[in-house]
């Protein structure tokens, strides 16, 4: 057979390819490797940085993070941010399947409408209606609380309905028609029909869920106002200059959790994204 040679055109576009992806990642790469880095700090300083690193490294931040409570306590705000998260994805996802089904299966009148306004309401940054979100809350007593919080969360969950509504899409209807000839109702069909084979997406939905309120700074910061009920967001940006490296150090291990998370369950969160992207 006859050596097929490249064209030098070509393989030029292949290297200048490929040594553009290299710079987007060293891009996106070296301020997560410059956190890492700072977290090891000896001094704990910005300050004392020689250049964009530390001159002293050190693992007694970390020790630091989870035993000098006094004024920082980190361990609280971990488990106030975890507590606010788990509830708020288990309500949001639950909100945003019964959502997406009914949006799917039934046909009712201005159910377009319906989904048309829900996208253009989609569309806003959140932050437009803090104002009126803090009033009410004020209003109910949920100020200082964190189920104020967790009920704000979950009730913008199901505003992103539209990826659990193509996975339903997805399922025949064929199955529900079959299901009520043996004599099912709606709620059985949906409990042990539909639910069992949108597995991948509760997953993700569950996860998307999770992520909002495991990060969010504003609305805690809003509503929050004494230091032990504080997430870790906001524990972490009331630090002085000169814990730095407590900082870093707090931002590096709240992001260990929901890593290990997305690479557990990456399986679900693929076919769960796939299927949903996919109409009959």
């Amino acid at each position: 057979m006859k050596k097929l040679v490249k064209h030098p055109r070509r393989l030029f576009g292949v290297a200048i390819t490929y040594l553009i992806l290299l710079l987007v990642a060293f891009v996106f790469l070296f301020p997560i490797l410059w956190l890492v880095l700072a977290s090891f700090s000896k001094s704990g300083s910005l300050y004392s940085f020689r250049g964009f690193f530390p001159t002293e490294y050190s693992f007694d931040t970390f020790v630091k993070l989870f035993t000098d409570t006094e004024m920082y306590n980190y361990p609280r705000w971990f488990a106030n941010t975890l507590f606010i998260a788990v509830m708020s994805s288990l309500i949001g996802t639950f909100l945003t399947i019964l959502t997406a089904y009914c949006m799917s299966r039934f046909r009712f009148k201005s159910r377009k409408a319906l989904m048309k306004t829900t996208l253009l309401l989609g569309m806003f940054p959140s932050f437009m209606t803090m104002t009126a979100v803090y009033l009410l809350c004020t209003q109910f007593g949920l100020v200082n609380q964190h189920w104020g919080l967790i009920l704000i969360y979950s009730a913008g969950a199901p505003m992103g309905y539209l990826t659990q509504k193509g996975f339903f899409d997805t399922v025949s209807v064929s199955v529900d028609e079959a299901a009520r000839i043996d004599g099912a109702n709606n709620f059985q069909i949906f409990v042990k029909i539909t639910l069992p084979l949108a597995k991948p997406m509760i997953v993700y939905t569950l996860l998307s869920s999770f992520v909002w309120p495991w990060s969010d700074f504003i609305l805690p910061k809003l509503l929050l106002k004494k230091k032990e009920l504080w997430t870790v967001a906001v524990g972490l940006m009331s630090l002085d200059d000169t814990e730095f490296s407590r900082y870093a150090a707090g931002s590096v291990f709240i992001a260990i959790p929901i890593v290990i998370f997305y690479f557990a369950l990456s399986r679900f969160l693929i076919s769960g994204l796939s299927a949903g992207a996919v109409k009959q």
